[in-house]
């Protein structure tokens, strides 16, 4: 039996659940019949080759982009059918981590952390300053970065203190779209550390799409592989290398996926 929070959303349905999508741009179908459910409290990560729609998914599930068929239920609620209670709800309980951290320019990292609690909370202005502080110490930045803009810092600390931001609602669920992506191999290993070690300590379900195969080697307990326009296996990393579809064939046993492998044992 589900339980309905005051919120409205299902405590007990899975954060995600995604039935029959259907995406296209034009005449170029992009997902066709696409399932996949995200269980509570796993690290998932989303694979596919060039033009899959990996971002696409990522995009329609958080309503930035409206597909052209199918389901997307968040937390038990159809986000097409969401009232604007429902919505605000769902977007308290979910941090997201854009591929280039989309930070505010004009403002400062401290600042642009504090910006979703200013939004969606009545805490007083010195506890959001103390919260502000306390996410950015979270995300592994040095102390003083807070004082510091977009356009000082390097790639590593924009996606901390993307990150940073995401956490800033104490969310439920997590959205990474290509976390470690143009970062040097140990910047983007501390950084898949910190993501592993807050979702174990935070209770995150983490929805990461990327293609770095030691990220998935390191951080996930499951992978969905969206290929011919769905999601055509989903499973421990361990159990893909089995598959004989020929794109997971061809990515886990090519050179990287070999080598990501040997550095995972």
């Amino acid at each position: 039996m589900s339980v309905e929070g005051e919120d409205g959303l299902d405590d007990d349905a899975p954060p995600i659940e995604v039935r029959g999508l259907e995406s296209k741009f034009g005449d170029h179908v992009v997902h066709k019949g696409l399932d996949l459910t995200i269980p509570r409290g796993a690290v998932v990560g989303i694979v596919g080759g060039s033009g899959a729609g990996k971002s696409v998914l990522l995009n329609t599930i958080i309503g930035l982009r409206e597909p052209q068929g199918g389901t997307i239920k968040v937390f038990g609620q159809d986000i097409k059918t969401a009232k604007r209670r429902q919505w605000t709800a769902i977007e308290r309980r979910w941090g997201v981590l854009f591929q280039r951290g989309a930070l505010w320019s004009n403002l400062t990292v401290k600042e642009n952390v504090a910006t979703p609690m200013t939004e969606h909370t009545d805490l007083t202005a010195s506890d959001i300053s103390e919260l502000a502080d306390l996410k950015i110490a979270l995300a592994g930045l040095p102390a003083g970065s807070g004082a510091l803009k977009p356009s000082e810092l390097s790639g590593g600390m924009i996606k901390r203190a993307s990150l940073a931001r995401a956490l800033a609602l104490d969310p439920e669920l997590l959205f990474l779209d290509e976390p470690t992506s143009g970062l040097d191999p140990i910047s983007a290993a501390a950084f898949d550390s910190l993501i592993a070690e807050l979702s174990d300590s935070l209770k995150l379900t983490v929805f990461m799409v990327t293609h770095d195969l030691d990220s998935l080697y390191r951080i996930t307990d499951q992978v969905a592989v969206i290929a011919d326009m769905k999601v055509v296996a989903m499973a421990p990393v361990q159990q893909l290398e089995q598959s004989e579809h020929p794109w997971i064939k061809s990515y886990f046993h090519g050179a990287r996926g070999r080598a990501a492998a040997q550095g995972a044992e």
